[in-house]
């Protein structure tokens, strides 16, 4: 598989961009998701001329707008050289299938970044440039690098952006009813631990060659907004009795005990979830089911990333 390619903020890549001439490179992001996503960076505040060093910025609440303006100089408005620099690039970032934003960024920041009220701040706001982009590109995997650091929010993280990947292939090579069908199929197990995957099935029960376009549209804004929440244990529990089901004829009723217990155990957090799908894959390798074998929910991203090792 070619490296994924994901837009990042350029200071995380350890260059030298930031306002004081610093930078806040991240190790995990370069040395392990950099084994399979190309960064594209991207630096708002240098690209719309404002140097190295600078003066800094902050968000201000001005008569209920939120405007980016210097924290010495708040005649030194940037806001709209933002907005429009993030709307030039909507060719490059229609190429990404994720971002990586800096946190706490007036420009970057994807959510609770102080901004100041009469003096007062409050976390309540998007920076002005990371904003502009996700709502230029709804479908969009994003995420902060300071909250990567949760394991439960950095494996749904890169696994939306593998599911997004997968999506953009399949675009490229030709959607067709009978392509988006099977990618729901394949999605579909992952999609339950997420949340109601009936709706999806909705939407694909009446398709045809004439609504594809039209309702692969609404298939693909549905898919990535329902999996944005964490799923929860609760969730994985269902959707592993479910596959366990898929054994019902093969296990003895030794093994259905273990694999009851060992699924129990990780619903009481004693265990990750780790364990019960290598138990499942074991049985699963000496009873091969043709729609596990093709599902992505055991494997939806490389094994040596290690995701799942902490859920």
């Amino acid at each position: 598989m070619n490296k994924i390619p994901i837009g990042i903020s350029s200071c995380l890549l350890g260059q030298e961009v930031r306002f004081d001439g610093g930078h806040k490179h991240d190790f995990y992001i370069t040395g392990t998701l950099g084994q399979y996503f190309e960064f594209h960076p991207f630096c708002p505040e240098v690209e719309i001329g404002l140097g190295v060093p600078r003066p800094t910025l902050h968000l201000v609440n001005v008569d209920g707008q939120v405007r980016c303006v210097g924290v010495k100089d708040s005649e030194h408005d940037v806001t709209e050289r933002l907005r429009a620099y993030a709307e030039g690039l909507k060719d490059r970032h229609a190429g990404l299938c994720g971002y990586i934003l800096k946190k706490d960024s007036p420009s970057c920041g994807m959510e609770r970044v102080k901004v100041y009220h009469g003096g007062q701040p409050r976390k309540e706001g998007g920076g002005i440039y990371a904003e502009a982009m996700m709502k230029a590109n709804p479908l969009l995997p994003v995420e902060e690098e300071g909250r990567l650091g949760d394991p439960g929010l950095r494996e749904n993280f890169v696994q939306r952006v593998y599911v997004y990947y997968r999506w953009k292939q399949l675009i490229a090579e030709g959607i067709t009813a009978q392509s988006l069908t099977r990618f729901h199929a394949r999605h579909k197990l992952i999609v339950m631990s997420h949340g109601d995957y009936r709706e999806l099935g909705r939407m694909l029960a009446g398709l045809t060659e004439e609504n594809l376009a039209e309702t692969a549209g609404r298939y693909i804004a549905g898919l990535m907004k329902l999996l944005r929440p964490v799923p929860t244990r609760g969730r994985h529990v269902n959707v592993l009795q479910h596959i366990q089901g898929y054994l019902k004829t093969e296990l003895d009723s030794d093994d259905k005990a273990e694999m009851a217990e060992v699924i129990e155990r990780y619903r009481r957090g004693e265990i990750p979830l780790i364990v019960p799908l290598t138990l499942l894959k074991h049985h699963f390798r000496k009873a091969p089911d043709p729609y596990i074998d093709d599902s992505y929910y055991m494997s939806p991203y490389p094994q040596e990333l290690r995701l799942i090792n902490g859920l």
